[in-house]
């Protein structure tokens, strides 16, 4: 048996991440690539599993290490390479794959890496991460008939999302980070109609030129100076794996996922009339209210991919979005979280529409909410807090105002706050949307107020 005895702080609800060196190890991808094979084997569902990578520098080292335990437990793996997450998504529908995992630190510092999994075409995720965790710690024997072989699927993956995708005379920037989605989008950017100009597509690991985070405005700053230099109609940034989207319109103005997911509908909706379409947790009244406002069933959902993409599973939702920039189209796509596709879905709808997305910003009510508010809390802390600030909330508030459902999110006359826990991060993720700039300031106290009598701190303003 090769019992290996996972650090707690990598078995995220998500997916499985942690700091390369220090709670991440060689000897910890080898233990859960066996796992996971075992996992497989267990339901019978299969033994060929697609490995995938990006660009950060510790990523070929950790994805040799999967790569051998999986062998090791006896599975069949097809190595796709360095490419966004959305690639190796794109191959296990592609290739009918038993299961897929890539290597991936996402949008966190250079020194994070992880795990991001699927099987049987679902998110691996939850109690079946920590289910994974228990089989590493009481070991697994190998198995036989395991192998690996190298397939490149970046030319099938490349024509999928060029599929029906029209640029017209459009001038657009990408803002690739020097992530993972930089090979993929120079070969878009390449057939497409238009003037683009696309920076930092050389894949680099050690992110010289900016942390490739399309939310943090910070990281937004130079593909904002670039749209205003060129006078271009829209800069479009990714992440550092590829499945998170930013955008700046032609006045330079940041477009909010949950924003951004409202122009989609608008167009997804002609297909789909009276379908519901999910909006996160952290997502603001302003879009919700717009999407009932045009016919759509709209709901809020849990924050974090694998929940969206479950729930649009059993809702039948055509489209959904996350403030983060997860959006996920299953209107002629597959679901999943596909920045670059999300980006030639704008495109094409600003061209067959004749809507821009700075026409649809411009036609936005005025609206008084915060971005996303990032407080540092250990992670080994920030549950505890997060159960005191429930505690706390329950006492003081009606229940027809709380919404529990992830995080503590309180409606009242003026606006709502959310206070929920990262999943990624040490940190307490916070926000509030009011009626007029006073009353934010009154709702933002309010969090202030309750993250100190929950034993917290901090300041917001």
């Amino acid at each position: 048996m090769n019992e290996v005895l996972l650090h707690p702080s990598i078995l995220r609800a998500y997916d499985i991440r942690g700091i390369w060196g220090e709670t991440l190890n060689f000897e910890d991808a080898i233990a859960i690539g066996r796992a996971f094979a075992a996992c497989l084997a267990n339901k019978s569902l299969g033994n060929k599993v697609i490995v995938g990578r990006d660009g950060r520098l510790s990523s070929p080292k950790l994805a040799a290490a999967l790569i051998e335990g999986l062998v090791d437990g006896g599975a069949e793996v097809l190595d796709i390479g360095c490419g966004p997450t959305p690639m190796l998504y794109f191959a296990a529908a592609h290739l009918g794959a038993s299961g897929a995992i890539q290597v991936t630190g996402s949008h966190n510092p250079p020194m994070h890496n992880g795990f991001k999994m699927v099987m049987n075409g679902k998110s691996f995720f939850g109690d079946e991460i920590t289910n994974l965790g228990a089989l590493c710690a009481a070991g697994v024997l190998s198995q036989k008939g395991g192998k690996r072989e190298t397939l490149s699927i970046f030319d099938d993956y490349v024509n999928r999302i060029l599929q029906s995708a029209d640029a017209g005379g459009l001038s657009v920037v990408w803002d690739c980070g020097n992530g993972a989605s930089g090979p993929v989008t120079d070969a878009v950017v390449s057939r497409l109609t238009g003037q683009h100009e696309v920076l930092f597509s050389e894949v680099d690991g050690t992110f010289p030129n900016h942390h490739p985070n399309p939310v943090d405005s910070y990281t937004l700053e130079i593909l904002r100076a670039k749209v205003k230099s060129r006078k271009a109609d829209i800069g479009i940034g990714f992440d550092g794996d590829g499945d998170r989207i930013g955008v700046i319109d032609a006045k330079g103005r940041q477009v909010p996922g949950d924003l951004l997911t409202v122009y989609l509908a608008q167009d997804v909706a002609k297909r789909h009339p009276g379908r519901t379409m999910l909006l996160d947790i952290k997502s603001s009244q302003l879009a919700l209210d717009m999407l009932s406002a045009a016919g759509i069933n709209a709901a809020m959902w849990k924050t974090g991919h694998s929940h969206m993409k479950k729930k649009m599973a059993e809702t039948g939702s055509p489209l959904a979005g996350e403030m983060s920039g997860h959006i996920f189209i299953s209107d002629d796509y597959f679901g999943f979280d596909d920045a670059i596709y999300v980006a030639l879905r704008i495109l094409t709808q600003m061209v067959r529409t004749g809507q821009s997305i700075t026409a649809f910003m411009d036609g936005m009510p005025d609206q008084h909410a915060t971005p996303e508010l990032r407080v540092n809390c250990a992670d080994d802390r920030k549950f505890t807090v997060m159960e005191k600030l429930q505690s706390m909330v329950a006492q003081k508030y009606a229940s027809n105002n709380i919404n529990t459902i992830d995080g503590v999110r309180v409606t009242g006359p003026s606006g709502w706050w959310l206070v929920r826990a990262s999943n990624t991060e040490a940190a307490l993720i916070a926000r509030a949307e009011a009626t007029c700039p006073d009353a934010l300031d009154h709702l933002i106290l309010q969090i202030e107020t309750a993250l100190s009598e929950s034993g917290l701190s901090c300041s917001l303003r």
